[in-house]
């Protein structure tokens, strides 16, 4: 719901553009205090070097998305290889996004967003919403998913429209879990295989 995002902006400071409940001083005072949102403390770092870190987890390959939500005076989307299901029963889903993102405030805002699946051939669509700023929709084929309205990428093999259900902390990114809404499939797309990413450049399956 864009409640949980929006609670996740008020509890980090962010602004919002919902306006918050008024509440008496009793009910204020008998709240249960939230806890502080925090990223990883120096003493819980393990004796890693990030470089290997990354080397070594890169070999795991994943397919690769682009998370979209309706904004003005521009959509917001980014490019995410972190992307899972999560429940059958409800239907969930999760990404994982940085901390530091300055696409996810605008989607948090939103309340909702659109998991576009990528497919192979899709490398350049992918680099384009990999990037910070300017306008990554500039000269790409979208329209609104059926129940949020977020962009929905033309030619996708699949998509995935949800609501925001969930924003948990995991050190410095945060697991954001969504309420699948509608999904479906583009069959012509889906004939090309998925874009996977391994070990930093993208390939394709080859069965």
């Amino acid at each position: 719901m864009a409640a949980t995002a929006v609670r996740y902006l008020r509890s980090v400071g962010a602004p919002t553009t919902a306006a918050a409940p008024a509440t008496s001083a009793s009910s204020a005072a008998s709240a249960a205090p939230r806890p502080a949102l925090r990223a990883v403390r120096d003493d819980e770092r393990a004796p890693l070097d990030p470089a290997e870190f990354r080397a070594v987890l890169g070999h795991f390959a994943s397919g690769v998305t682009v998370i979209t939500a309706p904004g003005e005076p521009e959509p917001a989307g980014f490019a995410c290889q972190s992307f899972a299901s999560l429940s059958l029963d409800p239907p969930l889903v999760a990404f994982m996004v940085g901390r530091t993102s300055t696409t996810w405030p605008r989607i948090a805002r939103a309340g909702v967003f659109c998991v576009n699946i990528l497919g192979a051939g899709q490398g350049a669509l992918c680099r384009g919403f990999a990037v910070s700023g300017g306008d990554k929709f500039a000269g790409v084929s979208y329209g609104p998913a059926p129940t949020t309205g977020s962009p929905r990428l033309m030619e996708v093999p699949a998509w995935i429209d949800c609501t925001v259900h969930a924003v948990h902390t995991g050190g410095d990114h945060l697991i954001v879990v969504g309420k699948v809404e509608a999904l479906g499939t583009d069959p012509a797309a889906a004939r090309t295989g998925p874009l996977l990413f391994h070990r930093g450049t993208f390939g394709q399956f080859r069965p």
